[in-house]
């Protein structure tokens, strides 16, 4: 697990220095959109709506809008209010902790010690669970301060984040208004069958069944070569959205081909060589001249220039010039 947060948990003149992590996972298939027509994937961009450019995430600001005017907050501005940049976990106050309803509970996260001791981590564990009591917590996290409930967990502390009051909503249902009888008889008979269904809760027997059919159905549509070649639907796609790891693996290429000396090989040419090295078909029919038909397939625009011979040897020239140097002065003589 990674460390989503340091600070220390403070009462009285007691600190405890710890580590934030997120003590839950979505264990859900992951999913993305799709264009039903032909299997491409549907990206979403942010785009500034006044000059129609997308936006790199790094230049994004947020702002509040009252409806006249908008006020623009930038990172600087976040970084600069006293709570986001307190990190401390300050204890208000303990409560017994049948005091706190369920329904307030929301996320989830472990504490772990932060010091080359543990003295004092284990001296406000051990409290906890002497007392019997929960701890009432306010800290600062994601530009937001958050209320949370501090208690132990397999000896390890556990900070459950609260909901504010204003944030549950209360349940008034008109229908619940009127008057209803209920009988003994009723009642008896109800207690019965809630007895033949007691026993102890163990998490671990239960599971997601919809999550579980879900990865079935995909596997039998795999086996039953029910799916795309994802090289050749998605591939062509993310370069604006993966631009770092495109200039990370040119720089690589770059640094390769300058290590084992190619004198030809100059960073110009490495940039020129770029796009047919991605479309792995081309070298076959720039070798055989005859596989026009193979290229087809992974390119509707190839078979389209391949009725013009002059068109077809200009992409060509450029993929086997990465296997041999001396191919390429045979391609402009033939």
């Amino acid at each position: 697990m990674r460390a989503i947060w340091k600070g220390a948990v403070t009462f009285g003149l007691v600190n405890v220095p710890v580590k934030l992590y997120s003590a839950t996972e979505d264990h859900d298939v992951p999913l993305h959109q799709v264009h039903d027509a032909d299997g491409g994937r549907i990206r979403y961009r942010r785009v500034c709506e006044l000059d129609g450019e997308e936006v790199p995430y790094q230049h994004i600001d947020r702002a509040y809008d009252d409806g006249e005017r908008t006020v623009v907050l930038t990172k600087d501005d976040f970084g600069a209010l006293p709570a986001e940049a307190n990190r401390e976990i300050e204890v208000v106050e303990f409560v017994p902790s049948d005091q706190i309803d369920p329904i307030m509970l929301d996320r989830t996260y472990y504490l772990e010690p932060d010091s080359k001791s543990p003295k004092a981590y284990v001296l406000l564990r051990r409290t906890l669970e002497e007392t019997d009591r929960t701890a009432i917590v306010k800290f600062a996290l994601r530009q937001r301060t958050r209320l949370a409930a501090m208690r132990v967990r397999d000896e390890v502390l556990v900070m459950q984040t609260l909901l504010w009051a204003d944030e549950v909503r209360e349940a008034a249902f008109p229908s619940l208004d009127g008057s209803v009888t209920v009988s003994d008889k009723e009642l008896a008979m109800s207690g019965q069958l809630v007895a033949s269904y007691e026993a102890d809760f163990a998490p671990e027997e239960y599971e997601d069944e919809y999550q579980v059919q879900l990865r079935q159905l995909i596997d039998a549509k795999i086996e039953q070569g029910d799916a795309l070649d994802t090289s050749e639907t998605f591939g062509e796609q993310p370069e604006k959205e993966d631009a770092d790891v495109i200039d990370l693996m040119e720089a690589l290429r770059r640094s390769v081909s300058g290590s084992k000396g190619g004198a030809k090989g100059s960073s110009k040419d490495a940039s020129e060589e770029k796009a047919p090295a991605r479309k792995a078909p081309a070298k076959k029919p720039a070798a055989k001249k005859s596989g026009a038909s193979s290229t087809a397939k992974s390119s509707s625009a190839k078979t389209s220039s391949a009725k013009t011979s002059s068109t077809k040897k200009a992409p060509a020239k450029k993929a086997p010039a990465k296997k041999s140097s001396s191919k390429a002065p045979e391609r402009k003589t033939g």
